[in-house]
């Protein structure tokens, strides 16, 4: 009923009555009406179907509303980004219900100005509020700035009793002006250990706990493999097989095993069959796909499944049998994969191997090296294959842009004590070089043989995004040149990214470019990798913490390993992928930006105890309110443009600068600074600096030319890039 009414509406040339849509549909008997009456109202609850002011319908394409997010900035002043467009202005006024980050339809009333007509999803249903004592007694901040001008009420439970500095979290009842809230649960006083991270993780909608029936289903999977379980599997128990991970490391979901042959390699690469385990639909399947994924911040790993699970048979743990799915590669001299097997095993890792460790044999420690000598020509002959393969990816053009992360050390209340930049050796490149070979042939296999599952897509940049870093390139003398009449290409982006990785300007050239890259989402359809430069690629090595990858095995298992041949099941499988894929990019979004804020928060928390030291650090983005400066151990600060005083600036959109209207004196990305540090807010995850000497000389440094198109413009906030726990292949 639904789609024949949008199909009328939507060939008509006039807004339509119910009426006529009635008489269209030609409407017998009472059955027909009551399902009219009931499409009708979905239709227009979920804004299929626009009324106008005298009664009548139009399609959303045809009320010439527009949909997207919307971004509310402290002011309180919204946003609605268009691609290649100016943004829509929204005054707090005209936003009705909805929120900073909700999906809603806009009506525009000229370029730049518009009105929230239709929200069409809430992107929160719960925020964090913190108690505090006031001259009226106890009040309920929210944690989120963007609404502390916001009408809100807040309901509390008969016996709750608020002390201050307590942490809540608040569920929406409804929203609006005002905006009910009611106390959902104590998170714990605000100075507590742990209790800031576990807010952040709670805002995010990322749970602590695992519900009692998801921990009683995985207490009662067995934790030893049967002989049962080994039937119809490849036994690879006698081959020599390490797993690799970091040192803190519990779950090891992936393990490698290498043979050298007359001409290249058989390298396997085995990973743990969560799906043996987690059978679709079950409890623990259900809470696995409502997470999404695992969680990594700065003192916590927020698993996916159960820590018996995750740590225990799940996990590739040495001298323990344990299933597997492996990935079966015969390397080619040259790098590439000549063939391969894909097929359910059993093994039993001979070693739990540390990235440090390995490290230490790759630089000859003789302590290290004699301690493993047993695995005899193991590390050899995969460092071997792993480099071939490596430079195989390269000369494809597979881009390693290999900026800065952070590592940030906390003491035992989770105050941080030291940041810097994590180490990332030939070890941890070797691993991800194996699990991406292997990543790539399984996605072969299933685009193949048309089996419904996953894909991992990256598109290419934007024309747009890429024109705005010429510019930067330009001016920081490194031109990045795209001949004319030919497209981008990752080789052209990976040589450009070698060719200055020696200069002093790299980190903020790579973190810029990687900024223009589109972002990498999961889909249905093999739509190809830009940045790893394959045309098929999926997410097949980290069952135990990303949802994506449980899907390809269990899709491996039902199709290849068991050989369901039912075309209707198939149907059904690939019409559910698009919704798994839209889950599961909807908690990776959530899952990063935790992430982010908690390093953002214990980078804040850690300038606080720095406050008046002078530091260098390099200019990383330039807006109309400042610029941000990035420092040696990757925190970041902004130098308000009020703090210039000893000129007036003016942000040149067009070339990314700031300007002193007297002086002349420039302010761009990649210059070096030395700046001082004068404030730091874990609330608002910011750090401030100054310039440590406001001298500038009376001619500026380098000539400017001023564009035409000079604005005062530039809302754009703090940009970050990093790596991904481990997330990254």
């Amino acid at each position: 009923m639904k789609d024949k009414i949008l199909k009328i509406v939507g060939s008509s040339h006039i807004p339509l009555s119910r009426q006529a849509l009635e008489q269209a549909l030609d409407l017998k008997s009472s059955a027909d009406f009551i399902a009219f009456d009931k499409a009708m109202d979905e239709l227009e609850e979920d804004a299929e179907l626009i009324r106008t002011r005298k009664n009548e319908y139009q399609t959303r394409e045809q009320s010439g509303l527009i949909e997207g997010t919307l971004h509310v900035n402290r002011r309180g002043l919204g946003f609605i980004d268009r691609e290649g467009m100016n943004s829509i202005v929204i005054q707090a006024k005209d936003q009705k219900d909805a929120l900073d980050g909700d999906t809603v339809l806009v009506r525009t009333w000229d370029e730049t100005g518009g009105i929230v007509e239709h929200t069409l999803k809430h992107a929160k249903d719960h925020f964090i509020g913190t108690f505090m004592g006031t001259s009226r007694g106890m009040r309920c901040m929210l944690d989120d700035e963007k609404l502390r001008n916001h009408l809100v009420t807040i309901r509390v439970p008969h016996d709750f009793k608020a002390v201050p500095g307590m942490k809540v979290l608040l569920k929406v009842e409804e929203y609006g002006s005002p905006l009910r809230l009611a106390v959902e649960q104590i998170i714990g006083h605000k100075d507590d250990p742990g209790v800031d991270i576990s807010s952040v993780l709670l805002d995010h909608d990322i749970p602590l706990e695992f519900p009692q029936e998801v921990l009683n289903a995985a207490q009662a999977v067995p934790q030893a493999v049967t002989e049962a379980e080994l039937q119809g599997r490849t036994d690879l128990r006698g081959v020599v097989t390490i797993t690799v991970d970091g040192d803190d490391s519990k779950d090891f979901d992936d393990a490698v095993s290498i043979t050298a042959l007359e001409q290249g390699w058989q390298l396997k690469v085995s990973i743990a069959d969560v799906s043996h385990y987690v059978t679709e639909g079950s409890v623990l399947d259900q809470e696995a796909l409502r997470r999404g994924m695992s969680t990594y911040v700065t003192d916590r790993v927020v698993p996916m499944l159960p820590h018996v699970l995750s740590n225990g048979i799940c996990s590739l743990n040495p001298q323990e049998d344990r299933l597997t799915l492996t990935c079966d590669m015969t390397i080619r001299p040259d790098g590439t994969v000549q063939q391969y097997a894909v097929y359910p095993s059993v093994i039993n890792s001979n070693e739990r191997m540390t990235y440090n460790n390995f490290n230490k044999i790759l630089d000859g420690d003789p302590d290290t090296c004699a301690a493993y000598a047993y695995l005899g020509s193991l590390f050899t002959d995969l460092t071997a294959c792993a480099e071939k393969i490596r430079a195989a990816r390269r000369s494809k053009g597979a881009i390693d842009f290999d900026t800065d992360e952070a590592e940030i050390i906390v003491n035992e209340k989770g105050h941080p004590v030291d940041i810097r930049k994590r180490v990332r050796g030939r070890a941890e490149r070797m691993i991800e070089d194996c699990m991406i070979a292997a990543n790539v042939c399984v996605a072969d296999y299933m685009n193949t043989h048309h089996i419904p599952c996953l894909y991992r897509i990256h598109d290419e940049p934007k024309a747009r995004k890429l024109e705005q870093f010429r510019r930067t390139a330009f001016r920081l003398g490194h031109p990045f040149v795209i001949p004319a009449g030919e497209s981008i290409t990752p080789k052209r982006i990976q040589d450009y990214l070698t060719s200055i990785q020696d200069s002093a300007e790299y980190p903020i050239l790579a973190s810029q470019l990687l900024r223009c890259m589109a972002k990498a989402v999961y889909d249905p359809k093999c739509l190809g990798h830009f940045g790893i430069a394959e045309e098929e690629y999926l997410h097949f090595t980290s069952p135990i913490r990303r949802y994506p990858d449980l899907v390809v095995h269990r899709m491996l298992r039902k199709y290849a390993f068991e050989g369901c041949d039912s075309a209707r099941e198939k149907e059904a499988d690939q019409t559910r992928m698009t919704e798994l894929a839209q889950q599961c990019n909807s908690r990776e979004l959530l899952t990063t930006d935790a992430e982010f804020e908690v390093d953002d928060m214990k980078k804040a928390e850690y300038m606080a105890d720095h406050l008046g030291e002078v530091a260098d650090g390099l200019i990383s983005g330039v807006t109309g309110f400042g610029f941000y400066v990035q420092l040696e151990n990757t925190c970041e600060g902004l130098v308000h443009i009020a703090s210039l005083a000893n000129d007036y600036y003016t942000y040149d959109e067009e070339e990314g600068c700031l300007v002193g209207s007297r002086t002349h004196r420039t302010f761009r990305v990649g210059e070096k600074v030395k700046i001082k540090v004068t404030g730091a807010s874990k609330e608002n995850r910011s750090v401030d600096f100054t310039l440590a000497s406001q001298n500038v000389p009376d001619r500026p440094s380098r000539p400017y030319a001023p564009n035409r198109s000079n604005t005062h413009g530039g809302r754009s906030g703090k940009m970050r890039s990093r790596g991904s726990h481990g997330r990254k292949y």
